[in-house]
């Protein structure tokens, strides 16, 4: 585009709407987050990892249908799951059991389903869980029946991470702080996005494929699959879209397979798990999510009153004063996650201590990666302690514990290891 054009097109946005917008999707989503989070966080501390390994460690329908049902609430990203998984496999899960946690969790959790009614209405909050224990479900019935154990890359052993302390304190700390540090930044792009889509893209703008639907849904395939957004993130986006014109089928695609899966994530598994486990999971999540698209446009329901009513109320009253209040919460929960986000950027880069050794690691995106990475390495011999940084793409290691050893944990568990800083 020609830099003049640019400018008569930036100057044509009604850009004095942009505020309005944001505070409204804030506002609407911010009391629905932040129970998420809570519940989010008592699930984390008080439902162990062996809870669910004990469900899943038969080669059965059984093992697959309780590895959905156990991952649908949990509030896991599309890498922040990867590790999960791992863990399981350690403790002898099945591969289906694995394929369909690996497909089901990142889709939807208790968070984003709460924060899909607030925006998307019952109908979506509803279908969207739905959809991922179903794709869940056949994909890890899919893995049993096509793939064999032995097709499955074997991964060492490894343990749970014990964590002391008040479990009061653990919860809020994870549901506010650890969970906001992970996807804040995404949520917050989501929530700017949604804003931009209300007053820069034309009203119904999507209405030109409609005689196309599928046309739609690949198209937002071609932009969600490769994207890594977070299933919270993905929502404001979707809702926005629908405001525009696009299907509800196509928005279903796009909160389907955008938090589900990335192209970091598809590395990663296909490295952890092989090449024939990948494609079953790849095409799973793709081929149900169109399917799950084609068949809620088929059915005629009209979703766009809920989206418009939730997205649209600036444009008629302000919000209340608990959604305010809510929403200041949530915001300056989230600049202040961010801000020890980037603090710690720096601070984990200062090595001082001749003992000590930091490393490069690729591909943590998550509190649980670095979760999953420090707990790989406090077992290698002659690892004192270690503390990973995802935001930093670092790993501190204390202790005389060799390079290839450390190596050799940390991409057992499906990272990149680049050596020293």
């Amino acid at each position: 585009m020609h830099p003049m054009d640019m400018q008569l097109f930036l100057q044509s946005l009604p850009l004095e709407r942009l505020p309005a917008a944001f505070l409204t999707v804030v506002c609407e989503m911010a009391p629905y987050l932040l129970l998420g989070f809570f519940i989010a966080g008592v699930l984390h501390v008080f439902v162990p990892q062996k809870f669910y390994a004990n469900y899943l460690s038969r080669s059965n329908k059984l093992s697959v249908v309780w590895a959905a049902l156990l991952g649908v609430p949990l509030p896991l990203c599309s890498c922040g799951v990867i590790p999960t998984a791992i863990g399981l496999r350690n403790e002898k899960a099945s591969k289906g059991a694995i394929a369909s946690f690996l497909i089901a969790t990142p889709q939807t959790g208790i968070d984003s389903i709460l924060a899909t009614f607030s925006l998307m209405g019952l109908g979506f909050a509803v279908i969207r869980p739905v959809a991922a224990l179903v794709t869940g479900v056949c994909g890890g019935l899919l893995v049993n029946r096509l793939i064999r154990e032995d097709d499955v890359v074997d991964i060492g052993s490894g343990s749970c991470q014990v964590e002391n302390g008040n479990r009061l304190w653990r919860v809020l700390k994870y549901a506010y702080y650890d969970m906001i540090r992970d996807i804040g930044l995404r949520l917050l792009v989501g929530l700017v996005v949604a804003a931009l889509i209300q007053v820069a893209v034309p009203d119904e703008f999507f209405l030109s494929f409609g005689s196309q639907p599928l046309l739609q849904m690949l198209l937002i395939l071609a932009i969600a699959v490769p994207m890594y957004i977070c299933s919270t993130g993905s929502i404001p986006v979707a809702a926005a879209l629908m405001m525009k014109g696009l299907s509800p089928g196509a928005a279903l695609v796009m909160l389907m397979a955008g938090p589900a899966v990335n192209l970091a994530s598809i590395l990663v598994v296909h490295k952890s798990m092989g090449r024939r486990f990948t494609s079953v999971y790849l095409m799973t999540i793709v081929g149900f999510a169109v399917l799950f698209g084609l068949l809620l446009n088929a059915t005629g329901w009209d979703f766009s009153v809920a989206t418009q009513d939730a997205c649209c109320m600036a444009t008629s009253a302000l919000p209340s004063p608990f959604k305010i209040f809510c929403a200041t919460i949530l915001t300056l929960l989230i600049v202040f996650a961010l801000m020890m986000k980037l603090f710690s950027r720096f601070t984990d880069e200062k090595n001082t201590e001749p003992d000590v050794t930091v490393y490069r690691v690729e591909d943590m995106h998550c509190s649980h990666c670095e979760a999953a990475v420090v707990r790989a390495v406090e077992e290698v011999p002659g690892v004192e302690k270690a503390k990973a940084s995802a935001s930093a793409n670092t790993l501190t290691v204390k202790g005389p514990a060799s390079e290839d050893a450390v190596r050799s944990a940390v991409e057992g568990i499906g990272y990149t290891f680049k050596g020293k800083v």
